[in-house]
């Protein structure tokens, strides 16, 4: 008996469920077998295998061959629960096994195996104080991405699958099983659904014999991955006893291990994979040392919770997007890029419903979350929608990786549960290139202090979205423009567009305004060595009632008594509401 993973894919905002059941995966997914002895040495070197002292079972399906003779010869430590908590937390029952889903490591169902004491598991600290390993999850749906078809997708995914790999990270790949029938059944290429093959090798193999092969630039992308029965390999091209690997020396062939028997590891190409399998995840190892040769990242970890309470102001369960009256009162991080462009890894870990065996099984939340791209000087909580910057799959997973790049600004990230209502604890992990300054937005608006009678209390929100320019004063190399917007002492910038007279800035600000009648000011500059040049401005006075929320104007000189028109157009589009938490 094997369990499903559920999961969930954000409905489009005009409506649906947006539930879907994917494939049954076996809950003793990926490391059913051990690794080959140089991938267990390269582990033990770097303290995450550790030889088990125990005897295993008899018998087991997917442990233990009963034609080989193989069994496990170690335990993962640190690295085995990210990837086992991203596919699941249940394991297949009557096989003898279980994923803790403390730690996500096997369990024993019988009295011929104990869990070894970890960190994770004997320290009596608060689950999200205790020791995390520095790597993440991130699975990929092979036919989804349609990387058997896309020549360019397919091989970008090869080049981070093999630093993954060459970085010490752990890598699995399935065919998914659609029905319970489809489970462990083998298919005429010799490969079997439902079974989690190691990857145990990635590299570019080097075509031809001799000094031929080195003055020759074709490479094939290969991968090797291992049964976890120790049998039934492969048996389409490039397997044991192919005919293609006399396209290859000798030296090359040792040089990759290459064995004729049937061991349960085998090689084949990466368009092969991605014809053939269904799923890979990637289990990257995290490097935050700032000493190293290698990328480094910034992480930023928060913790949070999905809480309910009568006060809808104070209630931090409502459920994804499908849910739109309750959507916003979901909890909410506010974020930084401050490159021109950046990769993002965003990791989700809730905390496991059961902890302990005396406590019962729990079954996983589904979960997800969604970005948004908004002003640049936000420091309130949000309550419309914005553009939406990227969004994850739900899934009732321990955990939920999304990787993605976006341009310079400001982003809130919301995590929910599928359905409002649903409470649980999580934790919440940003990787990034440079410090994003990543923290929880808690006001819905600005506070009320012993100053606000002396000082005044703003009556009335305004966002302003300068989308773009036309027509800007030219110079022979094209405008380096940059816009501001100022309120009220407050201003905003936009990132420099160089060379052109018809930018897109595309820059938002929003601002809490006290002083009503002192209007709006869009400023547009052209950046110089020297000095910056002043391409025009332009005033806005807000109302609530404007229904014309997109604004063409042209630019104005900063004369106070009769401003002339400027070279160029600004398009400017502006909300504004009496209700503070509108926007």
């Amino acid at each position: 008996m094997t369990h499903s993973i559920i999961r969930a894919h954000q409905a489009p905002q005009s409506g649906g469920s947006g539930l879907r059941t994917s494939a049954m995966i076996p809950g003793s997914l990926w490391m059913a077998s051990a690794p080959t002895t140089c991938t267990r040495a390269r582990w033990e070197t770097a303290g995450l295998w550790r030889p088990a002292r125990h005897s295993p079972p008899e018998s087991h399906s997917g442990k233990r061959s009963s034609q080989t003779g193989r069994s496990r010869n170690g335990t993962l430590r640190s690295l085995t629960p990210m990837l086992a908590s991203s596919t699941s937390t249940s394991g297949a029952s009557g096989s003898g096994w279980t994923w803790s889903s403390m730690t996500g490591c096997p369990q024993s169902t019988t009295s011929l195996f104990t869990a070894t004491p970890t960190p994770e598991t004997s320290s009596g600290a608060p689950w999200w104080r205790r020791p995390t390993p520095s790597g993440v999850s991130e699975p990929v749906d092979l036919t989804e991405g349609d990387f058997a078809s896309d020549e360019a997708k397919r091989n970008q995914l090869f080049e981070r699958v093999l630093k993954v790999h060459g970085r010490g990270g752990l890598i699995s790949a399935s065919i998914k099983a659609v029905t319970a029938a489809d489970m462990e059944a083998r298919l005429a290429c010799g490969l079997v659904k439902g079974h989690a093959y190691a990857v145990t090798d990635v590299r570019k193999v080097r075509l031809g014999h001799g000094l031929l092969a080195f003055f020759k630039s074709e490479k094939l992308d290969m991968i090797r991955l291992r049964n976890p029965w120790g049998e039934r390999e492969w048996t389409g091209p490039w397997s044991d006893t192919s005919e293609e690997w006399q396209k290859v020396s000798k030296s090359e062939r040792e040089k990759m291990g290459v064995t004729v028997q049937d061991d349960g590891e085998f090689w084949m190409t990466f368009e092969d994979m991605c014809q053939y399998f269904t799923d890979i995840i990637k289990c990257r190892l995290i490097n935050t040392s700032y000493l190293s040769i290698h990328k480094t990242w910034e992480e930023a970890r928060l913790r949070g919770a999905w809480t309910r309470h009568e006060d809808p102001q104070q209630n931090r369960s409502g459920g994804c997007i499908n849910h739109k009256d309750t959507f916003f009162q979901n909890p909410q991080y506010i974020f930084e890029v401050k490159k021109p462009e950046d990769e993002v890894l965003i990791c989700i870990q809730q905390r496991p419903k059961r902890s302990t065996r005396r406590e019962g099984k729990g079954e996983n939340l589904a979960i997800g979350f969604d970005i948004y791209k908004v002003e640049e000087n936000r420091q309130y909580r949000m309550h419309s929608l914005q553009q939406k910057a990227a969004s994850s799959i739900y899934i009732n997973s321990r955990s939920v990786f999304l990787r993605t790049e976006q341009p310079e600004g400001r982003y809130v990230i919301i995590p929910t549960t599928f359905e409002p209502g649903h409470t649980g604890e999580f934790l919440l992990r940003v990787f990034t290139d440079v410090p994003s300054n990543c923290r929880e937005l808690r006001l819905d608006e600005p506070p009320r202090t012993c100053w606000s009678s002396l000082c005044g209390y703003p009556q009335q929100v305004t966002q302003v979205h300068v989308l773009g320019a036309a027509g800007l004063k030219d110079s022979p190399t094209g405008a380096n423009s940059y816009v501001i917007i100022k309120c009220e002492g407050k201003k905003v910038r936009s990132a420099v567009q160089k060379g052109t007279s018809t930018p897109e800035y595309n820059v938002k600000g929003i601002f809490y305004r006290k002083k009503l009648a002192q209007p709006i000011t869009v400023q547009i500059w052209n950046h110089r060595v020297l000095k910056d040049e002043f391409l025009g401005q332009v005033h806005l006075k807000t109302d609530p009632d404007d229904l014309q929320a997109l604004h063409t104007l042209h630019l104005r000189d900063r004369s106070s008594r009769q401003p002339s028109d400027l070279p160029g157009t600004v398009a400017v589009r502006v909300l504004s509401s009496a209700s503070l938490t509108a926007v």
